[in-house]
């Protein structure tokens, strides 16, 4: 059986998309908007040993596997048609090679995964979340190229979920939206000392300093995003006010800041060190103050907070670990925060991850030359892949605010939110 035809078996005849394969076989529609097309036996290969979805990405970051048209789309389509790749699919695909030679002996090979995936990642270990082994897997994704970021993020360099204020918002805009929900929620002022974790290039700091003349401090383990935002920092006459550390966070030895916020950092924390770490940032925090907890979460919790041969995992954030919003919640409070409002901006995300990947369409030819094919299809598939998690609630972003109360109990917020709605 040809590669085409079981690609018809498996998606449908009636299947929206144009199916090509290197032994010149297709299925499909002809010129449909998307098309795949299959470059090497080898891609099969990894197909059949890779567990779950991750060989098809392997096959894909290779080059061996195209797609052409929109990532989103051809995602979204391939989810309806096909699902998850099944053992039982496997098993038809492992059918129809044994009657083809050229197959047979790419299949009987078992590929080594591309370069662009971290070779940590593989590794089950107890060291997991150490200062070193958190750096490398922060160094894997961050310390790509500081150019390639401001193609994809554009010019505010905010790598976190923007907030839309309307329908037909800018992605400037909705970054703008998003620090400013940020400051208000934790009620920032002038004079304020604000502490931000995984700041990323420094967007809050840079926001809370301009905008609300606050002394603000960002530590990243990204020694990139930290020379991008102090030279930011300084470009824009902050300095005085600004400053963005290349440090682990458990490493600040300043307290009694009167705001903290961490956007974007929990994901990478790992469940088992949340009461850990939401007890050193309750440590660092004045009574009164507040604090904002912006993170990627799960639905429930009733699956792992981690796949171990997911694709994230393997080629995006090594070690990544995301919770229900409910546990990050509890873990919270027992760290001490009284907590005083949480909403989801699942559908803002999916926004925002539509401009990323727009931009980095716009920027392909420049991103390619910049960072490799390898690594520019990583970011191509992930984003479009995190587009439809958000889109289809497998995935969404939460926002937890906690505040640490006075001895007498008093937790100095307004009796209504004073941040609008």
């Amino acid at each position: 059986m040809t590669l085409a035809g079981v690609f018809e078996r498996l998606a449908g005849a009636e299947a929206p998309v144009e199916f090509t394969a290197y032994d010149g076989s297709r299925a499909g529609v002809p010129g449909a908007d998307i098309r795949f097309d299959v470059r090497s036996p080898y891609a099969v290969s990894y197909l059949l040993h890779s567990p779950g979805a991750l060989g098809l990405a392997r096959a894909y970051v290779t080059g061996m596997i195209d797609v052409n048209g929109d990532m989103i789309t051809a995602l979204t389509t391939m989810q309806q048609v096909l699902g998850e790749v099944t053992p039982r699919d496997k098993a038809r695909i492992a059918g129809a090679v044994l009657g083809d030679p050229l197959l047979r002996g790419a299949v009987s090979r078992r590929l080594d995964p591309p370069p662009q995936e971290a070779p940590f990642s593989r590794i089950p270990s107890w060291l997991r979340h150490s200062k070193r082994r958190d750096a490398k897997a922060i160094s894997h994704h961050y310390d790509v190229s500081n150019t390639f970021y401001e193609w994809v993020l554009g010019p505010s360099m905010a790598y976190t979920c923007a907030c839309y204020p309307h329908a037909d918002a800018t992605l400037e805009e909705a970054q703008f939206a998003k620090h400013d929900l940020v400051a208000k929620k934790i009620a920032l002022k002038p004079g304020m000392r604000l502490l931000d974790v995984g700041c990323g290039w420094g967007g809050m700091v840079m926001h809370a300093a301009k905008e609300y003349g606050v002394k603000a401090i960002g530590v990243t383990l990204s020694k990139q995003q930290a020379e991008w935002a102090q030279k930011a920092i300084a470009d824009r006459g902050l300095s005085d006010l600004a400053e963005v550390r290349h440090m682990d966070y458990r490493d600040v030895t300043e307290t009694g800041f009167d705001a903290i916020s961490s956007i974007g950092l929990t994901e990478h924390i790992g469940k088992a060190n949340l009461p850990s770490y939401f007890s050193f940032l309750y440590g660092k925090l004045r009574k009164g103050g507040r604090m904002l907890n912006h993170t990627i979460t799960r639905p429930d919790n009733t699956a792992p907070s981690r796949k171990e041969n997911g694709f994230i995992n393997r080629y995006v954030f090594p070690d990544g670990e995301l919770e229900g919003p409910g546990y990050v919640q509890m873990q919270m409070n027992d760290a001490g925060f009284e907590i005083r409002h949480q909403e989801n901006l699942r559908e803002h995300y999916a926004r925002t991850l539509t401009a990323w990947c727009e931009n980095l369409d716009e920027h392909w030819d420049e991103a390619v030359a910049e960072v490799g094919e390898g690594i520019a299809r990583v970011w191509r598939v992930y984003m479009a892949g995190c587009v439809l998690g958000f889109n289809q609630n497998w995935i969404q972003l939460h926002q937890t605010l906690g505040v640490k109360v006075d001895d007498d109990g008093a937790s100095h917020m307004p009796l209504r939110p004073d941040w609008g709605s």
